[in-house]
């Protein structure tokens, strides 16, 4: 194990720099030694041959003047170190900083500028940041591991005019605010890419950007090789699925797949395939990129919890995710856990569905399907007051930090009022940034809260008899109903799987009543009554 021996030098006394760089020391496996405030030169010296550091990191927020004098001095003294191996750091205000840069003695200078994760990725002994593409790892789960133990930031991008999108991807790139930037695609680009026959100019541009071609790809990709070379993703398409996902992997070089498993089809109007058709279309994707290594995220759940669901069939519905992911030959696979939905749950309700979520797939685990924790804020939560919104965007981040997320999913604050530029998206990543920082100094555990462990426990008890009436549902006509697209498609029409806001639709019962009750959201009789999952299955199903 490698030693730090770190101090506020002379008369310095201001130490927190000294302390956090020593707290992400240590997260990096180093042996920490802090000497304290105002330690004078010859004292850090000593400490550092004594203990045999192979790193000194010293601080001064001080005069630049008298500053420049005492590392000056400082440098001289420890010259002997320097020839035998010791690394020395220099952390400080700009001004000093500025100073101690000049000087070519310290291996690198902090200014405060520096991210907590550029601090760590030092620490960890990988290069500078903002060198070349191969000092960034270009696959998900490699950074991932990189990152440690901060996770991953993403955010989704894509505004109506192409060369405004490159642009802005360029300027997020070089302010290395994501790792991973999600391109929001217009919905022609969805559904109707190699079918020029039936875009509609009048939507060019409707909820994204308008990419049109392999080349507007590649010129997107071309746009994010700066900065700290983040990785691309898109969505996986409502038609002609594998040809897209041909298409992502050439141009993009896609981070992972994000697909559905009941939606995008023509039970929620954005694709032509009907309920049974779209899943066994979305399951063969599964397959194609599990078998290319490439992680795979169902996006499905959350569709369920911005329909008014019950929290329930949301667990429900994160399981069979999962579960079909598995079943499909996907090797890494990113469990998709959207906050706030619907917005009127209470952080502890929230929380315990989640931890419901990874209860219930954690048996799934194995040597050859790994599970990544992705988290988000949800969509429609958002207040329209800017202050509010930001204020919401910290606290929900600070809250699914208690999951141990590998991946945050930053749902810009101006989600309720318009889609996020290039300089929306910068600022977000950076109060989600902080939050995370402080989330990681030593947050309280929540998840030890009697009352989320008691709404967990519930929950995972609730979907095993939801998901055994789906096994009943099916009978003995199917191997495994809980992965064959007619088994599944019958479980929606039946209305074992349902929300409020299905009423009315061809493929689903939209039957279901709901209710936000202590927080959580619950099926309902007609008076407002909590129903238990068996009384709300016994009075449909026979």
């Amino acid at each position: 194990m490698k030693t730090v021996v770190a101090a506020a030098l002379g008369e310095c006394v201001h130490v927190a720099g000294v302390m956090n760089f020593l707290r992400l020391a240590e997260s990096a496996g180093w042996r920490t030694i802090f000497l304290g405030p105002a330690v004078p030169v010859e004292e850090v010296l000593n400490a550092a041959r004594r203990e045999q550091a192979d790193l000194v990191g010293v601080s001064y927020r001080l005069t630049p003047e008298t500053g420049e004098r005492l590392l000056a001095q400082f440098a001289e003294a420890a010259d002997d170190l320097r020839e035998r191996g010791v690394r020395f750091a220099f952390g400080g205000t700009p001004p000093v900083a500025e100073r101690a840069a000049r000087m070519g003695f310290f291996e690198r200078v902090f200014d405060g500028h520096d991210s907590a994760e550029e601090v760590l990725a030092y620490l960890k002994g990988q290069s500078q940041v903002g060198q070349e593409e191969s000092d960034y790892p270009q696959t998900t789960v490699e950074r991932i591991a990189w990152k440690a133990p901060f996770p991953l930031l993403r955010h989704h991008f894509g505004l109506p005019d192409l060369e405004e999108t490159r642009a802005g991807i360029a300027r997020i790139a070089e302010a290395r605010a994501l790792d991973v930037i999600s391109l929001g695609i217009d919905q022609d680009a969805q559904e109707n890419f190699f079918h020029p026959e039936r875009q509609d100019v009048r939507r060019r541009g409707a909820g994204g950007v308008p990419v049109r071609s392999a080349d507007d790809y590649r010129l997107l990709y071309q746009a994010s090789r700066r900065g700290n070379f983040p990785l691309l993703r898109t969505y996986s398409g409502t038609d002609d699925f594998i040809r897209l996902a041909e298409m992502y992997l050439e141009t993009i070089h896609i981070a992972w797949c994000a697909i559905p498993l009941f939606w995008f089809n023509q039970m929620d109007g954005r694709g032509p395939w009907d309920l049974e058709g779209s899943i066994r279309e979305h399951q063969q994707v599964m397959a194609w990129y599990g078998a290319r290594g490439i992680p795979v995220e169902l996006n499905e759940p959350h569709h369920w919890g911005m329909r008014d669901a019950p929290d329930v069939v949301f667990v429900v519905s994160a399981y069979l995710a999962a579960y079909n992911a598995r079943a499909f030959g996907v090797k890494d696979y990113i469990a998709q856990l959207m906050f706030n939905s619907p917005p009127g749950l209470s952080d502890a309700m929230d929380l315990a569905k989640m931890l419901a979520v990874l209860e219930l797939i954690a048996p799934l685990e194995g040597p050859e399907f790994r599970i990544w924790r992705q988290t988000r804020t949800g969509l429609l939560s958002y207040p329209l007051d800017p202050v509010a919104a930001r204020a919401h965007l910290v606290a929900s981040v600070y809250l699914q930090m208690a999951l141990h997320p590998h991946i945050v999913h930053v749902v810009g604050h101006t989600e309720a009022h318009h889609a996020a530029t290039a300089e929306d998206v910068i600022e977000a990543c950076g109060l989600a940034r902080r939050s995370i920082e402080n989330a990681l100094q030593g947050a309280p555990d929540m998840t030890a809260d009697p009352r989320v462990v008691a709404r967990k426990d519930e929950l995972v008890r609730e979907a095993h008899i939801t998901l055994q009436a789906m096994v009943n549902l099916a009978g003995s006509e199917s191997r495994d109903p809980l992965a064959d697209p007619a088994c599944l498609a019958r479980a929606v029409q039946s209305g074992i799987l349902d929300a409020p806001q299905l009423r009315n639709n061809p493929f689903a019962r939209g039957a279901v009543r709901t209710q936000i009750v202590n927080g959580a959201c619950l099926a309902v009789d007609e008076m407002g009554r909590p129903l238990s999952e068996a009384e709300r299955l016994a009075s449909f199903l026979q």
